[in-house]
């Protein structure tokens, strides 16, 4: 025959404490809350990455775009000014509101009349707030470039 004492209790080995699952709790918590830090700066860099590539190509569009002038055409862009997107990349206004361009041509100091300096920069505003910018640099010459260093390695 068994005896049970009715003062005494068994402890089971089945449950958790309030200490383990306070533990538990926590680790999930930072490790909930790291994952989530870890996707915002991933969709950050895909945002600056998109825009860096399409930001390239406005400035090939526009660079493309002078390369085809002839040398009065380019001779009348002189000092700086804004371009506007919707006239020489596209109407989509997405695009257009998103990103500055301002186009810098100069003489090159060395050449001046024969050698114009071009400089295009696309300022756009990431989704964090901070500014971003990508430039290009150009050369153009009067006759050409080939024409241009062809004279030279005469002389």
């Amino acid at each position: 025959m068994l005896h049970l004492s009715t003062g005494t209790r068994r402890k089971s080995g089945k449950a958790f404490t309030i200490v383990e699952v306070m533990m538990a709790s926590t680790v999930m918590a930072f490790a909930l809350s790291t994952s989530v830090l870890v996707i915002m700066g991933g969709f950050r860099s895909i945002d600056v990455a998109r825009n860096m590539t399409l930001a390239s190509q406005v400035l090939q569009s526009e660079m493309e775009r002078i390369r085809l002038m002839d040398w009065g055409d380019l001779h009348a862009l002189q000092g700086q000014q804004n371009v506007d997107l919707a006239t020489v990349f596209t109407a989509n206004t997405a695009i257009t509101s998103r990103f500055t361009l301002v186009r810098t041509v100069s003489d090159v100091t060395a050449k001046v009349g024969e050698m114009k300096m071009i400089v295009l920069q696309a300022t756009w505003t990431t989704t964090s707030g901070r500014s971003v910018s990508r430039s290009f640099t150009n050369y153009y010459t009067k006759n050409g470039l080939y024409d241009y260093y062809y004279t030279l390695a005469r002389s």
